[in-house]
């Protein structure tokens, strides 16, 4: 039986939460003025994904959907980010469940406490995903997602996979002996891996657990 994965929010309010949170994320926040939920993420410096999720407007401020088990760790490293902004965060525990199967087999990735600052967006898909604003300025990671997309340097991305057996997220996908890429999400056989492209139809194991690719909608 598949586990549903729980979920939790993080309200973010206060009277610079807008100016804080378009500086951070990388979508904009202009979009929740005629949509009511967008896709965003939160990186690192270096362009690894922190936090990636349902963005919302709410009468105090905004909401941010997180996986439960990350979403405290989430705000002590956006409260290091606050310096003077008049800011507050408040998470409130276990609002909602979502099915691991619709996550892969829609490419969605779910970022928990293992697989968080591991991947760059690219890697994720995210701009696959409409995740990504290219034109709204500045926030954390942007120089180097930037740079891969404007380059076209992405080498490895977010592939679906079907598996002879059941695997693990964080298990080593391989081809021919050597450690290609890492199982990113699992429900039941069905399974996303961060692999480079041009081994998506080549022969990968699990563990000597055959892969077979599976197209991606958006792919």
């Amino acid at each position: 039986m598949i586990q549903m994965l729980s979920l939790s929010t993080i309200n973010v309010s206060g009277r610079d939460a807008y100016e804080f949170l378009q500086g951070q994320l990388t979508n904009d926040l202009r979009r929740l003025e005629s949509e009511a939920e967008i896709l965003s993420a939160w990186c690192n410096p270096k362009g690894r994904v922190i936090w990636f999720g349902t963005l919302g407007a709410t009468d105090s401020g905004f909401a941010l959907s997180a996986p439960a088990e990350t979403a405290d760790d989430i705000v002590k490293q956006l409260t290091r980010f606050r310096f003077r902004s008049k800011v507050d965060f408040d998470v409130v525990a276990d609002t909602g469940t979502v099915d691991p199967a619709f996550l892969v087999q829609n490419g969605y990735p779910f970022i928990d406490r293992a697989q968080a600052e591991k991947f760059t967006a690219h890697m994720l898909n995210l701009d696959l995903l409409d995740t990504i604003s290219f034109d709204k300025g500045c926030y954390t990671g942007q120089e180097v997602i930037a740079r891969t997309h404007y380059k076209g340097a992405t080498k490895r991305r977010t592939l679906r996979f079907a598996s002879e057996a059941a695997v693990a997220a964080g298990d080593k996908v391989s081809n021919d002996g050597r450690d290609v890429g890492d199982v990113l999400n699992v429900a039941g056989t069905d399974l996303l891996a961060v692999v480079p492209i041009d081994k998506a139809d080549a022969p990968l194991t699990v563990n000597g657990i055959k892969l077979s690719h599976v197209p991606l909608p958006y792919m």
